[in-house]
C-alpha cells in the first residue's frame, strides 16, 4: 500500500494560521499571507517567518510566492458580505475589504500564466456572500472560476457539528479537470441539501453553470464536545461581573430567555453540575418603532464568534449554578480559540482583544480537516492518478 504524497498549500488571508492547523501535519505550508500585525505575530510565534509575507494581498506579486502548491486556501474578509455587516458586497476593483477577493484572483491567474496554478482552491466565507448584491457577487466569483479553467462546487458547512460553536460557513471549493466518480454527488448519498440562498444563488449562475460539479460532502458524525468542556476553571485576563452587573443583564433578557435561564436552574440542580450558557446583547425591535438593547442566551451552543470590534460583539459566558446562583463574564481569550478548535498548546497574541479577534476572524480547524479529508484530498489523488496515467502513455 502506497503512502499519500504529502501536500503543499498557500494560505490566503492566514490570520493565525487556522486552516494550517486544520488540514495537518501532511500538509507543508509553502508561503503564508496576512496584513495584520498581531495576527502575523501569533503566526510567526506558532509556525516561524520563513514562509510569511506580512503585506496587504493587493501589494503581492506572484514573484513573491515560491513554487507550485496543490493547495490555494482563502478565507477572505467578510464584513461586507455578512449578515452582521454593511453587505456592500465584493465589486472588482472597489474599496470594501470583501473586494480584497480581486486581488487574490489576479494572483491565481498570474500563478496560472506561469504554468503554476494551484490544482485546488477553497475559497471561504460567510454564507451572506451567496446572497450579496442579489447573488451578484456569488455568480462572479464562480465565473472567475470557470474562465480560469476550474470546476467548482460549494457548500455550507457549520462548525456546530465537530465544535459547541454555531458558526455556518460558506465553502468554495475549486480544481482542474473533472472530479472522480466516488465524489460525485447522487440522489440519497446523504449530501445535506443546500440552504435556500446557495440553492438560488447555483440556480443563478448563468454562464459559469456548467463549470459546476456537485460533489457529496456527508455531515460530520455525531459531535461529542459540549459547550461545558471548553470552559476554563482559572481563566486568565477576565474577571465574573458582580451580582449587581449580571442582576442587569437578566433584566435585558426577555421571558422566553428568562425561561431558559430557569430551565437551566432545574438542569443544574438536578444533576448537582454547573450548566454553561453563552449570551450576546443584540439591539431589537422595541414594539414603538424604536430599538432595545436585549440579552440573549442560548444554552445548547455557543453563538458564533466576532471581531470584537465593541462590547456587546464580545460573548457573554452564563454559568447557572447547582445552588440557582447566575454568574457571567467574558468568554476567555482561550475558551474562544478551543471554540474554533485550536489546541491548548497554540499560542495567543497576550492582549484579550487581540487573541479574541484572531479567533472571532478564523475558520474553524476541524472544519477545515474535514473539507480536506472528503473532499481535497480525494480530488488530489485523483489528480495525481490521471497525470500518472498521461506520462505513462
Amino acid at each position: 500500500m502506497t503512502s499519500r504524497p504529502r501536500r503543499r498549500f498557500l494560505e490566503f488571508f492566514a490570520g493565525g494560521g487556522m486552516a494550517r492547523v486544520g488540514l495537518g501535519e501532511d500538509w507543508d505550508c509553502l508561503w503564508a499571507n496576512d496584513f495584520d500585525a498581531a495576527k502575523c505575530a501569533a503566526y510567526r510565534d506558532n509556525f516561524g517567518d520563513d514562509h510569511l509575507v506580512e503585506r496587504d494581498v493587493a501589494k503581492v506579486a506572484s514573484a513573491d510566492i515560491p513554487g507550485r502548491a496543490d493547495l490555494a486556501w482563502a478565507s477572505f474578509p467578510c464584513q461586507d458580505l455578512s449578515l452582521a455587516g454593511a453587505r456592500r458586497g465584493m465589486r472588482v476593483g472597489g474599496t470594501t475589504r470583501s473586494s480584497v477577493f480581486w486581488a487574490f484572483w489576479f494572483l491565481v491567474e498570474r500563478l496560472a500564466e506561469e504554468g503554476r496554478a494551484p490544482r485546488v482552491l477553497v475559497i471561504e466565507n460567510v454564507v451572506g456572500l451567496a446572497s450579496a448584491s442579489g447573488h451578484k457577487d456569488f455568480a462572479a466569483l464562480c465565473a472567475a472560476l470557470a474562465a480560469g479553467g476550474y470546476r467548482f462546487d460549494a457548500h455550507v458547512v457549520d462548525a456546530a457539528g465537530f465544535l459547541p460553536q454555531s458558526r455556518p460557513r460558506l465553502f468554495v471549493v475549486a480544481w482542474k479537470g473533472e472530479p472522480p466518480a466516488a465524489l460525485a454527488q447522487t440522489p440519497g448519498d446523504g449530501t445535506p441539501a443546500r440552504p435556500r440562498a446557495l440553492a438560488t444563488a447555483l440556480e443563478r449562475l448563468g454562464e459559469a453553470a456548467p463549470s459546476r460539479r456537485p460533489l457529496r460532502l456527508p455531515p460530520p458524525p455525531p459531535r461529542n464536545l459540549q459547550l461545558s468542556d471548553v470552559v476554563e476553571d482559572r481563566p486568565t485576563g477576565v474577571k465574573w461581573r458582580s451580582a449587581a452587573e449580571t442582576k442587569a443583564l437578566l433584566a435585558m433578557m426577555t421571558p422566553r430567555h428568562l425561561a431558559r435561564i430557569e430551565t437551566a436552574k432545574e438542569e443544574a440542580r438536578r444533576t448537582g453540575r454547573p450548566v454553561a450558557g453563552t449570551l450576546y446583547r443584540r439591539m431589537r425591535p422595541d414594539g414603538a418603532g424604536g430599538t432595545v438593547q436585549r440579552a440573549e442566551v442560548r444554552f445548547d451552543l455557543a453563538g458564533c464568534l466576532r471581531t470584537p470590534a465593541g462590547g456587546s460583539s464580545r460573548q457573554t459566558l452564563v454559568m447557572v449554578e447547582p445552588s440557582g446562583r447566575v454568574r457571567t463574564r467574558l468568554i476567555s481569550a482561550r475558551e474562544a480559540a478551543r471554540l474554533m478548535g485550536l489546541p491548548d498548546d497554540y499560542r495567543l497574541p497576550a492582549r484579550y482583544t487581540d487573541a479574541y479577534k484572531l479567533a472571532g476572524d478564523g475558520v474553524a480547524a476541524p472544519v477545515a480537516r474535514w473539507l480536506a479529508a472528503r473532499i481535497v484530498e480525494p480530488l488530489l489523488d485523483h489528480l495525481d492518478a490521471q497525470e500518472a496515467a498521461a506520462a505513462a502513455e
